[in-house]
Parts: C-alpha cells; structure tokens; sequence
C-alpha cells in the first residue's frame, strides 16, 4: 500500500507508466531488427545489452548507420574502461595498455585474457569488437581511435592522482566523459545526421559529457566511499572537512550538505551549453539519444540538493518519475521547460545561510534565461481534468495490477536512473 500511496501523491507518474506499458516505451525507442546482422555485429551487440543496461536501448534506436558506429564506440570505452578498472592488473603494465590501446583496435588477433572485471567478456573477445570497427566507415574509424587515445591518456594521468582543484576535476571528468560527449558529437555530424557545427563545437560536447558525469560523482559519494574511490575534488571538499570520509559523519551533516550544495552549483553551469547544443539537433533519435540523460541528470540533482540522504543511502528519482522525463524530452521547448521546472525546485530549497546561496540564485537566473518555456509544457505541474481524472481512475486499480505494472517496468527505467 506504500506504493500506492506514493503514486497517489504524484497521479502523473500512473498516467505515464501506463502509457509507457501501453507503447510510449517504443515511440521513443523502437526495437532494432538483429536478425538481419551478420554474427559479428550480433555478437557486439549481445555484449552491447550485457554491459550497459541503460545505454543499449537509446543506442539501438539510432536512425542508419550511426546506430552500429556508437554501439562499436561504446564496446571500445568499454573495454578501454574495464582495464583502468582492473585493480589486479599492475600499474606498470596497465599505463602502457592504457597508452596503446587505440593501436589494437588495427591488430586482428589482440585480446587481453586476464582481467577479472565482470565486463571482461569485452576484452577477452576484442578481435569481433575490433573487427566490426574495422569495418566502419573510416570516417567513424578516424573518430573512435582518436578519442580512444585520448581517453586512454587521460585515464593513465588519474590512475596515481587525485582530483584536487576544480580544474583537476573538469579534467578528470573531460577525460572520462566529456570526450566521449565530443566523439558521439563528431559521429553524429560524420554520419551526415546532424550538421557539421555539432561535431565542431567541442566546448558545448563537453559541457554534455560534464554535466553528466558531475551529476553521477555528487549523487555517488557513499557509494564510492564504501568501495575506496574519491572524486569530489579537494578544493572544495577541504573548506568542510580534514577527510572527504568525514562528511559522511552524523555530526558533520550540516557542513556535507553545504558541501553538496556547493558541488551542485558547479554543476548546474552546464546546463545553458547542455541547452544550446541540444537546440542545434536535428534528427529525432539523435535528439532523443541525448536528451533524456540530460533530464534525468537534472531531476536527480534537484533530488539531491540539500538533501542530507546523499551521506546516508542512496537518492533516486521515482520510476514514474523517470518514464515521465523519458516521454516528455522528445523537443527543445520541452526539455527547456523541465530543465526550468527543475531549476526552480532546486531554488525553493535554496537556504538562506548557505554558504554558496548566491552563487546558486546567480547560476539559476543564467539558467532561467534561456530555458524560460513559451509552450504549454510550462505547465508541466497543472493537469487538466480529463488527465487527473485518468490518472486518479487508475490510482484506483487493484494493489495487484500496479505491482505488475511496475515490475514490467521497472528493469529498463532502473537501468535510465544509472
């Protein structure tokens, strides 16, 4: 009965997720027709929906060819990822692999047969990876290698540093994300799907690619906590704390969430680049492809600012929440419109003692100015009758079906919540 009542409150998200069971799920993301592939790109994308459960189903709704271009992409940082997350491998040996690892791409028979990652199917079976990116037309082949390198670089750089400054930590997350937001941006302008300044403006991919991983590190701290792994960077966490770990402290709660607050704030400066580049988007699976991260990644910051659960357990937005974002992010106006919703969530929440209070009401005006909607998504809060009545009809369905309908669900929307 909990759960009924938790959707009472929100009648919108039992609207949606009927919708979304009822074939919303595959207007935005049609089913891909494998039969047709040779083995070779059967078997990468059967590793595809093994190793990413929340990328899989937007990359397999790609329009052409680009689909197998970033499915190939993917499986390459993946494996690429896997070695720097190896911590069985030695670091004088995982450096140079780190190094060297855009050369196997062209080397048939290379393989690395000793990780003990629970991905290492991608590494121990890289010759039908590397085969199928050979296979690629070798403008997408030029744009893989390269950030492969690149990546690999940046990877080795942080394997024996932590983030420290704030520009250590934009770096850290460009290396590790936003170059992976310049090499979708350039895939997607080789494939001829989006105009050439998409792929040229590196600065606005980034902000992409930044955005989304600053969002993942702030709403993962105990997480990485419990297994070892640091990435708030020092500069900010130290002006709270001696130890990062001791914001997760009882009595250091108010500090962390000032520290919180302040890691958020930063983030948040991504969002005017996250909406200009979209707005330059043409193609509907491309524009599909990128925005509902995006969405989700501000629904759940909005989640965790000032919020003290973030030290505590984990912070997650509602399911129906998350079918809700993954419906409605199909346009600019609005993407535009729930990017301000959520801004403006976040702003009710502002405390007024809070040590980056004004910095977050500037970055959220910066923010207004260009999401303010001028559709009737701006109404986003305000269902018409016809709607609430639909949706408080369904409220009243037997605990039995929502139980059904939720765990139908809950699978694919778990996977766009990660």
């Amino acid at each position: 009965m909990e759960l009924l009542r938790k959707w009472l409150g929100h009648p919108e998200d039992i609207y949606n997720l009927l919708r979304f069971k009822m074939g919303g799920y595959r207007a935005v993301m049609p089913r891909m027709d494998t039969d047709s592939l040779g083995c070779g790109l059967r078997t990468c994308y059967r590793y595809l929906n093994q190793t990413s459960r929340s990328f899989a189903a937007v990359i397999q709704a790609l329009d052409g060819e680009l689909r197998h271009a970033v499915c190939i992409f993917y499986l390459v940082l993946r494996a690429l990822d896997t070695v720097e997350d190896d911590m069985s491998i030695p670091l004088d040996v995982k450096v140079p692999m780190l190094h060297e690892f855009h050369s196997h791409l062209y080397q048939p028979d290379w393989k690395y047969t000793e990780s003990k990652e629970k991905d290492r199917q991608v590494l121990e079976d890289f010759p039908t990876i590397s085969m199928e990116f050979r296979n690629l037309s070798k403008v997408y082949q030029d744009v893989i290698s390269d950030i492969c390198h690149k990546m690999g670089v940046g990877m080795a750089e942080f394997l024996e540093k932590k983030v420290d400054s704030q520009h250590e930590w934009d770096k850290y997350c460009h290396y590790v994300a936003g170059l992976v937001g310049i090499g979708l941006s350039r895939l997607f302008s080789a494939s001829e799907l989006e105009d050439s300044i998409v792929g040229q403006d590196t600065d606005l991919a980034n902000s992409m690619g930044l955005f989304l991983q600053k969002t993942n590190i702030i709403r993962d701290y105990l997480e990485d906590q419990m297994e070892g792994r640091e990435f708030w960077p020092r500069e900010v966490w130290s002006r709270y704390a001696k130890k990062l770990s001791d914001l997760a402290k009882p009595e250091n709660i108010d500090v962390a969430v000032q520290c919180l607050n302040e890691l958020i704030t930063n983030a948040l400066h991504h969002v005017p680049d996250v909406l200009t580049y979209l707005s330059r988007l043409k193609n509907q699976s491309v524009f599909n492809f990128c925005a509902i991260p995006q969405v989700m990644a501000i629904a759940t910051l909005a989640a965790c600012y000032n919020n003290q659960q973030v030290f505590r357990g984990v912070v997650k937005i509602r399911k129906g929440q998350a079918v809700t974002l993954m419906m409605d992010a199909t346009n600019i106006q609005a993407v535009k419109a729930i990017m301000y919703q959520y801004v403006e969530e976040i702003y009710q929440k502002i405390p007024s003692t809070d040590p980056s209070s004004n910095k977050t009401q500037q970055v959220i005006a910066s923010i207004r100015a260009v999401s303010l909607p001028g559709s009737p998504m701006a109404s986003r809060h305000h269902y018409s009758p016809i709607y609430l009545s639909c949706a408080m009809l369904l409220a009243a369905l037997s605990w039995q079906y929502l139980s059904t309908l939720s765990k139908a669900t809950e699978e694919y929307v778990q996977a766009g919540e990660n």
